[in-house]
């Protein structure tokens, strides 16, 4: 297919990438939107709210197992087809959330439920590689980073704000009628973007083979893992920010919000500007100039942390500093790594988003378990995060010296 590096014609995004901004939403709302609502989901059901903890672990399990599925799927059967069921499966799942009688029943649906969602972080992916050559997809993947970022500021407020006036099942039935409305304008609005002249055939030991030669490319994995370790030490601040700011350092409970919203304002403004210079510079150029920055700044951070030199103005600086670059990497990364694949692109980009989505959670395991009380285990896994993101793209810069031409 006949890519284009220069998409956005006018003032005005064009109708496909919105709906590809919607589809990637998928999984953050299903995540954040009901978080307010464990202790009300606890009381409904009868069960502790640990117990309910264990919704989100189904979900996200769904979310990064049927990320290996779909990407394979699309470059068989093009774009639509598994966008079509993966919402449906999605749907279906969300209303029987709404409706779900114990806890057992809603484990088992959230599971379906990150199944079916996990379809909308690896299609609209292969979709604009499809069309785009990688300086158009890194500022594609620019506008999606918008709504990575605003979905964690809006989707707990408007799950909050709807159990000031229904239950916890509301919630629910309001991402049945989001996933509705995706169903809806993917059947409209999209067309079909895998090449025609180009179709994988659909084999077991071909799929298993395609995602071990990915695997054994090393630009490819470079370019992979140099945006899911940012990512990593994103999915770190989500799981160790709280008790360092709240616990550690006495910011209220009802400020938190504040914080969280501010880093992720930072973001999003980022990923805007990265998407205006992406015009002018290459998506490696301005990756190269930007990667330097979460490895130096969180690494002064967590030295300065170890001596016992900590406030929470440097902290709130280091976080801000780390996450805002995100805006910059994760566009930046993702268009260059797709941006080899035209022939498996839906099975590359289901490699990457399984192994940043598993790096990620990896993350937040090693929070959850290095858990001395000080704050020294997030800067210094932040550090490490930022450090090694640094040493894989210059080992990417030494041994390339250009992006490879879209196939």
């Amino acid at each position: 297919m006949q890519t284009d590096s220069s998409p956005f014609q006018g003032k005005r995004l064009p109708g496909w990438l919105i709906l590809m901004a919607a589809l990637t939403a998928m999984g953050a709302l299903s995540i954040d939107m009901y978080l307010p609502s464990f202790s009300f989901i606890a009381k409904d059901l009868g069960v502790a709210s640990n117990t309910i903890q264990l919704t989100l672990s189904t979900f996200l399990s769904g979310l990064a197992l049927g990320q290996m599925f779909y990407g394979p799927i699309s470059d068989r059967f093009g774009r639509k087809p598994p966008l079509y069921f993966g919402i449906c499966l999605y749907v279906l799942s969300s209303i029987g959330c709404t409706f779900a009688p114990n806890i057992e029943t809603l484990l088992v649906l959230r599971f379906f439920q990150g199944l079916g969602g996990s379809s909308g972080m690896v299609i609209p992916r292969a979709v604009v590689r499809d069309k785009m050559g990688a300086d158009g997809a890194a500022r594609a993947f620019s506008m999606l980073m918008l709504v990575f970022g605003l979905a964690p500021i809006l989707a707990p407020f408007i799950g909050g704000l709807l159990l000031t006036f229904s239950t916890w099942r509301a919630i629910f039935a309001t991402l049945t009628v989001f996933g509705a409305i995706c169903l809806i304008c993917t059947h409209r609005v999209m067309e079909e973007t895998r090449d025609q002249a180009h179709v994988v055939p659909l084999h077991l030991g071909r799929v298993l083979r395609q995602y071990l030669d990915l695997l054994r490319h090393r630009q490819f994995m470079a370019y992979v893992l140099c945006g899911g370790l940012i990512q990593a030490g994103l999915f770190a601040y989500i799981s160790g920010g709280p008790f360092v700011l709240i616990e550690l350092h006495g910011i209220k409970p009802q400020n938190f919000g504040f914080v969280f919203g501010a880093n992720a304002i930072g973001l999003i403004a980022c990923s805007q500007i990265n998407a205006r210079l992406v015009i002018k510079r290459s998506a490696d150029r301005v990756l190269s100039k930007i990667i330097w920055i979460p490895a130096i700044l969180t690494t002064i951070v967590a030295v300065l942390v170890a001596c016992g030199y900590e406030s929470l103005p440097l902290l709130l600086i280091g976080f801000f500093g780390f996450l805002s670059c995100h805006g910059f990497v994760g566009p930046n990364a993702s268009a260059i790594a797709l941006a080899q694949q035209g022939k498996q692109a839906g099975t590359a980009a289901a490699l990457m988003g399984t192994l940043q989505f598993g790096i990620g959670m990896l993350s937040g395991v090693i929070m959850g378990v290095w858990h001395d009380g000080t704050a020294l285990p997030l800067t210094t896994l932040m550090a490490v995060c930022g450090i090694a993101a640094l040493l894989l793209y210059r080992y990417v810069a030494r041994h390339t010296m250009q992006v490879p031409k879209p196939v």
